[in-house]
């Protein structure tokens, strides 16, 4: 009977404790109220990368023009550091000499073919003109007195007081008379104005001269080597006396204006947008430069990644992304062109 009665006990607390139970579990718990309040909604992510230093007008390589294979360095008027305006010359190339003298030789042709051009075109000088019109007036007056005595001797054979024969002579003098004051009239014309072949032709040969001169310009323009933009010279490859080789020359940029390029994967271009602000970590710096979102590339490039993860995204997708540093972040940062950063775009 006291067993029974214990086993009743055990089965009492044993139904008791499992409606405590349910009635404290989260299932059996009141619905909420109506006017609770939604949960927050969960915030965006932003997006990381690691990025380089590069200046915003990009670095500048310097070298000669496919003409000048194996060119020499004759004078590197810049040294690194140095401050350098658009189109100061920089350098010049062994062969520089014999170009400016090539100029020279064409400029000379050049006037030369001007002066045949105004000497066609004036024909005559002014005094060989004076002097054909003073023998034309000459020859017109001896033309006259031919004339006249032909005239006279024509009479005196009509009335038999003249012979024929000198009538026949005084007739062949005046017309030898009118045809050197044709002569003359038409070399006086030939002074006044040139032939027009004679035009056309000194005319092309000015045109050949100038473009001569272009051409040689050129060259010796292709012997100097000018700064395309106003910066700073951040790295000397070549100099004085040394051969220019696939590097080039030197390396100019504008360091004024800083940007962080960074390697957006192409999954995270969602969150991206003009403007966003952003955080450059730079390795051995305490401080967090700030930056913004100037640029988002416009092509997807492959990004090949090697390593010995077999789970690793090996052929990732990325976007390239420019970030304009701050002010201050440029200052730090002028001399730390190509270092490689890390970067943190806020949504």
């Amino acid at each position: 009977m006291t067993r029974a009665r214990l086993l009743l006990g055990a089965a009492l607390l044993a139904a008791s404790g499992a409606l405590a139970y349910v009635a404290l579990s989260p299932g059996a718990a009141e619905p909420p109220a109506a006017n609770a309040a939604p949960a927050a909604a969960a915030q965006p992510m932003g997006v990381g990368a690691l990025g380089r230093v590069e200046p915003a007008s990009r670095i500048r390589r310097l070298a000669p023009g496919a003409s000048q294979d194996g060119a020499r360095i004759e004078r590197m008027l810049v040294a690194e550091g140095d401050t350098v305006r658009e189109g100061q010359l920089v350098a010049e190339l062994h062969d520089a000499a014999l170009r400016d003298a090539a100029v020279a030789q064409a400029e000379a042709q050049l006037a030369q073919a001007r002066a045949r051009l105004e000497r066609t075109a004036a024909a005559g000088r002014p005094s060989e003109v004076a002097a054909q019109r003073a023998r034309i007036e000459a020859l017109r007056n001896a033309e006259a007195n031919a004339r006249r005595e032909a005239e006279r001797a024509e009479r005196l054979e009509r009335s038999g007081a003249g012979a024929e024969a000198a009538a026949e002579r005084t007739r062949f003098a005046a017309n030898q008379a009118r045809a050197a004051r044709e002569e003359a009239e038409a070399t006086l014309q030939t002074l006044s104005s040139p032939r027009p072949e004679d035009m056309q032709l000194a005319q092309a040969e000015l045109a050949a001269a100038e473009a001569a001169l272009l051409r040689a310009r050129a060259e010796a323009e292709l012997a100097r080597l000018r700064a395309p933009i106003a910066g700073t010279v951040i790295r000397v490859i070549a100099r004085a006396g040394e051969r220019v080789g696939t590097e080039g020359v030197i390396e100019v940029a504008d360091l004024t204006r800083l940007d962080i390029v960074a390697d957006v994967y192409e999954t995270d271009l969602p969150r991206l947008r003009l403007g966003a602000p952003a955080e450059v970590v730079v390795p051995g710096e305490a401080t967090r430069f700030a930056a913004s979102l100037r640029e988002i590339g416009w092509q997807v490039r492959r990004t090949t990644q090697a390593g010995t993860d077999p789970v690793a995204a090996v052929d990732a997708r990325t976007v390239e992304v420019r970030l304009a540093l701050a002010p201050e972040a440029v200052a730090a940062l002028a001399r730390r062109s190509n270092m490689q950063v890390q970067v943190a775009i806020r949504p």
